[in-house]
């Protein structure tokens, strides 16, 4: 609070305002808990243009504005594009000789941002102030790429032969006529084939107010693709729906299907959600391709002595096993693969999920339906009317389902299931908050495995490069972990057309939290999730920064890359 006031004081002393409005918006502050810069804009006693400049002198950093300098692609190339909008940040300038790169940042106190993008470009950042709009409307200008001429060729060419005209305004009954017709079914046909040829895993339909915006996910980050006319869009989405046997006519509530197609020899799922927005409909596709699925556990990335925890864990013939991670970070890859290891004639395996994304020879499979009332918690009660060894519940969501799966752990069933947590000791935090009691927990969960996935580098494009050691000690990388070396040697893909900006493929980071005898106790006395890691690291766990760093000091990963898909480890 002291540095707020003594920045309050000084605009005071330079009578930029007065000692009234000083007091009315520290009131507002305690109020509101937000900047007192903030503050101050909002009640129009300074504008934002002069707080800035005021604020970037006392820090000692120049106050500029952008439209004075000249932007160049290679200068903008040199900051990965996802760390730039993330911070909304701007490359500026370049110096080759003293290897400086100069970079607009919206707000004076953002040092770790500039300690980050240190990391991540491997240059020294003199960071200027600019205004946050002004910066944003920049970065838009320059990275938004609308890439329509390959879109617009398609259209010319699917129109060709026909007597339609996409050109002409298209009502309701006009796009689900034109859905059936050759050029938007070619047009839909295309964005779906191409998706799978480059290996996407969801494809993103969104409706703006003028315009259609089609994104591909790719190892993990979605990349816009293209964008068309929205006056074809609705009929694309309308396709989709008659494609996943949808009600085309239905607009107002979101809805979820399934397209199976054969695409280059090769059977491919794809789960659609149709949701309702502003300007219409968004489809989302996830593509489930089995035929590129690696079930097999030794092949997801695990380091030994963690593959080794994990088939002692999922060889017990009772417990709960959780996988934890936001969506998207392979939980349902490892599950299947502990279920695959675990598939014998002899074991009962059972699982409920929602939906099921793929089918596993010789397993019990049922998806949620929610309309008939088959929910988790209660298939999950029907399944220990069917004698199982082992059961998959594809989300524990509920304090229903937590309890339940916790009683089956407990009388003799192996479970397993995810959690969305942002790390394994959260897990006790999560079930004790669904009124699972601490004993139970205690009792029953063996393993979780908190996980995330990073792009690797392309291996055709890499290029070495060297970095003093002190530059990485902010990142958590010690003298210990590089053998006490002044510098280490770390790679980065430059881009070709093998890849993807420099990445091509993903590979799994993993915090893995086996339950010993402390652990279990420390869950019995009710401790915190602070104190539960703390035993856990003592015990051996390698924290998901940890592994992360590994991954870039064996050249797999980048430095960005481990920021992205990891924080910073605060309780070792």
């Amino acid at each position: 609070m002291s540095a707020v006031l003594r920045i309050g004081d000084m605009l005071v002393a330079k009578q930029m305002i007065t000692q009234e409005q000083l007091n009315e918006a520290l009131v507002l502050q305690k109020q509101t808990g937000e900047k007192l810069g903030n503050i101050l804009v909002n009640l129009g006693y300074l504008t934002e243009e002069v707080l800035l400049s005021f604020l970037s002198k006392q820090q000692g950093l120049e106050f500029i504005y952008i439209k004075e300098y000249e932007l160049f692609e290679d200068v903008i190339k040199r900051v990965p594009q996802t760390f730039i909008e993330r911070h909304n940040i701007l490359p500026l300038s370049y110096d080759e000789k003293n290897k400086l790169l100069t970079v607009a940042v919206p707000d004076p106190f953002s040092l770790f941002v500039v300690e980050d993008l240190k990391l991540v470009t491997g240059y020294d950042i003199k960071p200027v102030v600019a205004l946050p709009n002004e910066i944003k409307e920049n970065i838009k200008k320059l990275l938004v790429k609308e890439n329509t001429q390959e879109v617009e060729k398609m259209l010319d060419e699917i129109s060709s032969d026909t007597n339609i005209k996409l050109e002409t305004s298209i009502e309701s009954d006009e796009s689900l006529r034109l859905a059936e017709e050759e050029p938007i079914v070619k047009l839909t046909n295309n964005i779906i084939i191409t998706a799978v040829r480059k290996k996407v895993s969801d494809i993103h339909l969104e409706p703006f107010e003028k315009k259609c915006r089609l994104r591909y996910r790719i190892d993990g980050v979605a990349q816009e693709e293209s964008f068309f006319p929205h006056k074809i869009y609705n009929s694309v989405i309308a396709r989709l729906k008659i494609m996943s046997k949808l009600d085309v006519t239905e607009t107002r509530r979101p809805q979820d299907g399934r397209i199976k197609m054969l695409i280059d020899s090769r059977e491919i799922d794809f789960r659609v959600s149709i949701l309702p927005v502003v300007y219409g409909e968004k489809a989302v596709l996830r593509i489930l391709d089995s035929s590129s699925l690696a079930l097999d556990l030794s092949k997801l990335g695990f380091e030994q002595n963690s593959l080794e925890i994990i088939i002692r864990a999922i060889s017990s013939p009772f417990g709960l096993i959780l996988i934890t991670g936001p969506t998207g970070s392979g939980k349902s890859t490892t599950l299947y693969s502990c279920l695959s290891t675990l598939n014998k004639p002899e074991v009962n395996i059972l699982t409920i999920e929602d939906p099921v994304e793929y089918i596993l020879p010789g397993i019990t499979q049922v998806n949620v339906n929610a309309e008939v009332g088959l929910t988790f918690a209660s298939g999950l009660r029907a399944f220990l009317r069917q004698a199982p060894d082992i059961i998959l519940v594809g989300e524990i969501r509920d304090s229903e389902t937590a309890k339940i799966a916790i009683q089956s752990a407990l009388t003799g069933h192996l479970v397993f299931s995810t959690l969305h947590t942002n790390d394994a000791p959260s897990a006790v935090t999560r079930l004790r908050n669904m009124g699972v009691d601490s004993f139970l927990i205690s009792s029953t969960l063996t393993l979780v495995v908190a996980q995330r996935l990073a792009r690797k580098i392309c291996q055709n494009c890499r290029e070495i490069y060297e970095i003093p050691i002190e530059n990485l000690y902010s990142l958590g990388v010690t003298d210990e972990m590089v053998g006490g070396a002044k510098s280490v040697k770390l790679y980065k893909g430059k881009g070709c057309p093998k890849c993807n900006g420099g990445y091509k493929g993903r590979l799994g980071v993993y915090e893995i939290m086996e339950l010993n005898d402390e652990i279990r106790e420390l869950i019995l006395n009710n401790k915190s999730d602070h104190e539960i890691r703390k035993a856990a690291i003592a015990n051996g766990m390698s924290t998901l920064r940890n592994s992360a760093i590994r991954r870039l000091l064996a050249g797999q990963i980048t430095i960005e890359e481990v920021l992205r898909v990891t924080v910073a480890d605060t309780s070792e």
